[in-house]
């Protein structure tokens, strides 16, 4: 059975040209122009995954996120012009699981939403071990393994790497995680980047050029997701 995608979307270029692509991968598209079709379609159609455009003609794409986490837990990919760091950060806050930038890259663009439909399927915080390339984390025992060996790392730093391994594969914010490790009125973002710092001397090969812990400027850390490639 196909998965069904619903894209809310009003630019006709965009909509075509997504409708081919999508097409293409054998997914089900339901196009939405704007708020009110979007909510319309999603009481009518089953639907797996959202590609959201916050340039809506009806109703900001921001407020149509806060409607859609209310309602529905969906994976909610957000694709949008808007590019400054503050909008992705509010979006991602808000409950989208991911944020394209337009114009993007169609492989980029179905590896993150291979990605989301994969972490609908299984829930990562399910399970006791989990397997990423080289990295493994034992939940249950709370160790991380690089290669078979285990890495010896604080306690905050497993808590990073925890959450990490939790949202394999998304963008988990600045804020996200200070609230997580240090509490939710934390704001020392230097001790954050000290902590990522040495997480990367333990778990990367090349610091500079780091495979498993990447940094999306402004916004967070996405520990990337090896296990379809």
């Amino acid at each position: 059975m196909k998965q069904s995608i619903l894209l809310i979307e009003d630019d006709p270029n965009i909509t075509d040209f997504m409708e081919v692509v999508l097409d293409q991968e054998r997914y089900q598209l339901t196009i939405a122009s704007n708020g009110m079709e979007a909510l319309t379609a999603l009481q009518t159609t089953s639907i797996d995954l959202v590609l959201l455009d916050l340039g809506l003609p009806d109703i900001d794409g921001i407020d149509l996120l806060k409607i859609l986490r209310k309602r529905m837990y969906l994976p909610i990919i957000i694709i949008s012009a808007r590019n400054n760091e503050e909008e992705k950060v509010k979006a991602l806050d808000l409950g989208a699981d991911d944020y394209v930038t337009k114009p993007f890259g169609t492989n980029e663009l179905l590896a993150r939403i291979r990605t989301a439909l994969r972490h609908q399927n299984v829930q990562t915080e399910a399970l006791a071990v989990v397997e990423n390339k080289e990295l493994k984390i034992d939940f249950e025992r709370q160790l991380v393994y690089k290669k078979g060996k285990e890495i010896h790392l604080t306690k905050n730093e497993y808590r990073i790497l925890a959450l990490m391994f939790h949202q394999l594969g998304k963008v988990v914010t600045y804020q996200a995680l200070m609230t997580e490790v240090w509490g939710p009125y934390s704001e020392d973002s230097q001790t954050l980047r000290v902590n990522m710092s040495n997480i990367r001397k333990k778990i990367e090969q090349d610091t500079l050029k780091p495979e498993y812990l990447i940094t999306e400027i402004g916004v967070g850390y996405r520990l990337r997701d090896h296990r379809s490639e």
